[in-house]
């Protein structure tokens, strides 16, 4: 069981390190809200023919939990990225990255005041680990540059970004139990109606690029793999392994995104970018060694 959700975890931080790519490719093709909001239309769109006949099965407990599920919609999949973006307006990547890092953090903290669910000493290490991991890949090999840091007002709603997707991740402990299918349907419905709004506002600002083909292709790979695909692995690998563990996966996002670009945008491959995956690695086999001897 724990294998299979290592492979769903692995295989959704890949989406998401490609998301990172994506976004670097979107600049001056495609503006940040009009990008959230296609993404999630598109969502809609390729998960309708799959999941609308179980929806309607499942309506009578979907309509039960509308407000969870709008919840769990908006939160981790329009709010986080609509702050992610604006956050990236103010502040640098390297602040993003290693502000990101502390999800899981969060995720453990929150389980054990809404749970009591505990982590033990060596599951602490292995989220150090990680941490350090995507300190060496967002200072570039020099963790004294993290020293260096300016934090200023992207910094401060980096934090809110951060909160919005632990607790999306955490809340999917209270997910009805309704078919996957439904599931994707009924949050991607509640991704787009939140994002609506996101988007009117840049229209009406005057600031929405419209899309060329390079940008309708990152529309389209962050709908089909950072969205649906890599959204429905997450899910599963969070209800296998809990969220405390699957969590600690998502700082391989970082990892994944610097590689991914040195192969798709030809950055050069360094030395600390192997020593981060190591840490990262390592810390995540550490911690889920010590948490699935918890779990027996």
């Amino acid at each position: 069981m724990h294998r299979t959700a290592y492979l769903f975890l692995l295989f959704t931080t890949l989406l998401w390190g490609g998301n990172s790519v994506a976004g670097k490719l979107a600049v001056d093709h495609i503006s940040p809200m009009t990008l959230v909001f296609l993404r999630w239309v598109l969502a809609v769109l390729i998960m309708l023919p799959i999941g609308w006949r179980t929806l309607r099965e499942d309506w009578p407990v979907v309509r039960r939990h509308w407000l969870l599920l709008g919840w769990l919609g908006a939160c981790g999949f329009t709010f986080f990225n609509t702050i992610f973006y604006t956050a990236l307006n103010y502040t640098t990547a390297i602040n993003v990255s290693i502000e990101q890092a502390a999800i899981p953090i969060v995720i453990i903290l929150a389980n054990f005041v809404l749970f009591r669910l505990r982590v033990n000493r060596v599951q602490i290490v292995g989220v150090v680990l990680t941490i350090i991991g995507v300190g060496l890949t967002a200072s570039q090999g020099d963790l004294r540059q993290l020293l260096k840091l300016d934090l200023n007002f992207g910094d401060a709603i980096m934090l809110g970004a951060v909160l919005c997707y632990s607790f999306y991740s955490v809340g999917l402990r209270l997910k009805p139990a309704i078919r996957w299918q439904s599931l994707m349907l009924a949050l991607s419905i509640a991704a787009l109606a939140t994002s609506l709004p996101f988007f009117l506002w840049e229209v009406a600002a005057g600031m929405v690029i419209v899309p060329d083909a390079r940008g309708w292709a990152v529309a389209f790979y962050t709908a089909i793999g950072a969205s649906v695909i890599s959204q429905i692995f997450y899910i599963r690998g969070n209800e296998l392994i809990g969220a405390n563990r699957a969590g600690l996966f998502i700082n391989l996002v970082p990892i994944f995104g610097t590689l991914l670009s040195v192969l798709i945008v030809g950055e050069t491959f360094q030395l600390y970018q192997a020593l981060a995956l190591v840490l990262v690695l390592g810390g995540i086999s550490l911690a889920e060694y010590s948490g699935r001897k918890m779990a027996i």
